[in-house]
């Protein structure tokens, strides 16, 4: 049983493609109700889910994040083409899932501390918590059967994605996880390697 649920763990795989079939409401909620059992410091539980699932929403987002990510590539030094290209493939992504959630960090929840050091320690900690909630939710939605990906371009354009999306300014994204059923059942899973144990693990006596 133990490595069957291992096997099960290892067996997660990021997907960019997804079948339009909608994600069940309850299917959603159980994930997300996973996800909020993540540990965090102090257990203060300092994540936020944005859920999106109507095609305004999630074209509202792609449309405003695309257009920051299209300008940052163009500074990069990509050429006009190559810069639309890869912003089209963003937003497609992003428009084509059945559900997409903007993971975010509320600092609200986070304690004051008299000083800067302890107090960027403490922010530091928090994102640790979101993290790790964001974790939990992948491996809950892999229970579910669902496919999913997680997106790091909400950190280059949080503002953005706070005003397209009308959230409180003071939310501090920090992923974009999409979701939604594998393109295909008997799709074979991607071959993806890990480094041998003996490279990352060292115990010491």
């Amino acid at each position: 049983m133990i490595e069957i649920l291992h096997d099960f763990i290892r067996s997660r795989r990021s997907y960019r493609h997804f079948d339009p079939a909608p994600i069940p409401r309850p299917v959603l909620e159980r994930v997300l109700r996973t996800a909020t059992w993540a540990p965090s410091a102090h257990n203060q539980q300092p994540w936020r889910f944005a859920v999106l699932t109507s095609p305004q929403s999630k074209s509202r987002l792609a449309q405003a994040m695309g257009h920051h990510f299209y300008q940052d590539l163009l500074q990069e030094g990509l050429s006009l083409a190559e810069a639309e290209t890869r912003t089209q493939r963003s937003r497609s992504r992003i428009e084509g899932a059945p559900a997409a959630v903007l993971l975010c960090l509320d600092p609200q929840d986070v304690d004051r501390m008299p000083g800067e050091t302890q107090q960027n320690l403490e922010l530091h900690m928090a994102v640790q918590s979101v993290a790790l909630a964001g974790g939990t939710l992948l491996l809950a939605a892999h229970a579910e059967g669902l496919a999913s990906v997680w997106m790091c371009a909400p950190l280059f354009a949080g503002p953005i994605a706070l005003e397209a999306l009308g959230l409180p300014s003071t939310w501090q994204p920090q992923a974009l996880l999409l979701l939604g059923y594998p393109p295909e059942k008997n799709r074979p899973l991607p071959d993806r390697t890990r480094r041998p144990l003996e490279e990352v693990v060292f115990f010491l006596d």
